[in-house]
């Protein structure tokens, strides 16, 4: 028998024929071989080893992309397949339904395994050869697994980490102007895809056509992200690997996110602003002799040309056969936009970012997504001196002593229409006064003398007609 095992392969079959002489000779074995007897034994060798064999590891296949490579005290997560040298199996994570979850070098695996993870890049595979002096030896385990028993284990490499691992980034595309980078406290509006360590995709806001809309530093998302975020630039393309102990630990999260798993974002960062951020201004160009600058409640009108701080384009007054008209301060554009449009001289252009809390807010607008930061380019066309809120018209100096007399031009003690709109123009052609700017000043006309006629018919009596100040200061005295 020991020649005729010798040079035997694993799962080889032989049919072997012991002559007395190198059996058991003249003297046979009492009540079964008889002396001078022949044997005939059919053998299938089923495991190989030898006291001096060491682990025999082979790799399958490893990720051409591998920074970085299991180390002793790491945690991994990793599936297998278990078998005899002769091919009969006796486990596998797979029938289970999960990955096997521990510790590398602490003595919580058989030495072979200890030994066979190190040195693997996650999603490489590996076939691990083990002599059973590196495994379960002369005592075996259970019924699966034969005392002296070689085993053979084919792992594929999840994911692992250490439990001292923090978030590690991975700069993929920085802009290359870089003005401002978010801080605890910013608002981050982001589209990212979400991966396990092995490239399974188990979230992705690209999906929902939507961005991740947060603030970081406060404890509104996982630790690591809270971290992974910090310093990102608008534009940024930002890969951010974070530990299980700094995103859902052991438990995981819903079927998705298995319990102790790496995690992988690809972020692309959209914009970023903080709820103290004023408008920002940019001055493109500024004629020269500029003495002469918007205010408040004047009425400008402007060309723009409005996008999304990653460049999607929105509204162009370009697209329209006339500038913007607005009247600064009266609440007809956004907080963000009348305060940029302000102090500006006639041809001036300017860059201005606006934050939401000075655009269209969390809830947004028809086309413009909830809490965007916008970008306006602004060119000031015109300017007209404008009222204080409220009126319609000033006079430059003191109103006619006997006001109902001058306007009433027939004398017929009533004032139509016509006579008021007259009496109005000829005050403004001759600088006595000025009409709030308006592009219809026929309309602004129209109001005034709706304002002065109280009985609404079409005629102005002494009675009717006062002057704002006085009414305003009537009021005055009914709260007094």
């Amino acid at each position: 028998m020991d020649r005729g095992l010798q040079g035997m392969c694993v799962n080889e079959r032989r049919h072997l024929i012991v002559p007395p002489h190198l059996g058991y000779g003249s003297i046979g074995v009492a009540g079964l071989i008889p002396p001078d007897a022949t044997l005939y034994f059919d053998v299938v060798m089923l495991d190989i080893w030898n006291k001096n064999d060491k682990l025999q590891i082979t790799t399958l296949s490893k990720p051409q992309r591998c920074n970085r490579t299991v180390e002793n005290s790491d945690f991994v997560r990793y599936h297998y397949n278990g078998t005899l040298l002769d091919g009969t199996p006796f486990d596998s994570s797979y029938s289970k339904g999960s990955t096997y979850d521990t510790y590398v070098g602490t003595g919580w695996l058989i030495k072979g395994m200890d030994q066979g993870l190190l040195g693997m890049c996650a999603g490489e595979k590996r076939s691990i050869i083990i002599p059973p002096f590196l495994a379960y030896g002369e005592k075996g385990y259970g019924k699966v697994i034969p005392p002296q028993a070689s085993l053979v284990f084919s792992v594929l490499l999840v994911d692992f980490h250490n439990p001292k691992d923090g978030v590690f980034l991975e700069h993929l595309e920085v802009p290359e102007t870089c003005k401002r980078r978010a801080v605890t406290g910013d608002f981050v509006r982001y589209h990212y895809n979400g991966t396990l360590m092995d490239g399974t995709l188990f979230d992705s806001s690209y999906s929902r056509n939507q961005t991740y809309n947060t603030y970081i530093g406060k404890g509104y998302i996982i630790p690591g992200m809270d971290q992974g975020l910090q310093g990102v630039c608008v534009g940024e393309h930002r890969r951010v690997v974070i530990p299980p102990h700094l995103a859902y630990g052991e438990n995981g999260a819903g079927d998705k996110i298995p319990g102790s798993a790496v995690l992988i974002f690809d972020v692309h960062i959209i914009d970023f602003h903080n709820p103290a951020d004023p408008v920002e201004i940019e001055t493109v160009f500024r004629p020269e002799g500029c003495n002469v600058t918007s205010r408040h409640r004047d009425f400008v009108r402007y060309h723009y040309n409005c996008s999304l701080l990653d460049g999607t384009r929105l509204f162009s007054s370009h697209d329209y056969e006339k500038p913007q008209e607005v009247t600064l301060g009266a609440n007809k554009v956004i907080e963000g936009l009348n305060s940029g449009l302000l102090d500006m001289c006639a041809g001036e252009r300017r860059v201005l970012i606006v934050p939401p809390h000075l655009g269209h807010g969390e809830s947004g607008a028809r086309g413009v997504p909830g809490s965007a930061v916008l970008r306006f380019e602004v060119e000031l066309i015109s300017m007209e001196e404008g009222v204080p809120e409220g009126y319609l018209f000033i006079w430059h100096g003191e109103p006619p002593a006997n006001l109902y007399e001058q306007m009433d031009l027939n004398k017929d003690g009533e004032i139509p229409a016509e006579e008021f709109s007259t009496f109005i123009k000829t005050q403004v052609a001759e600088g006595k006064g000025r009409l709030m700017p308006s592009s219809d000043p026929e309309k602004v006309i129209a109001d005034m003398f709706q304002n002065q006629d109280r009985n609404q018919d079409g005629k102005i009596t002494p009675e009717e007609l006062k002057l704002k100040s006085d009414e305003d200061q009537e009021k005055i005295h009914e709260e007094l």
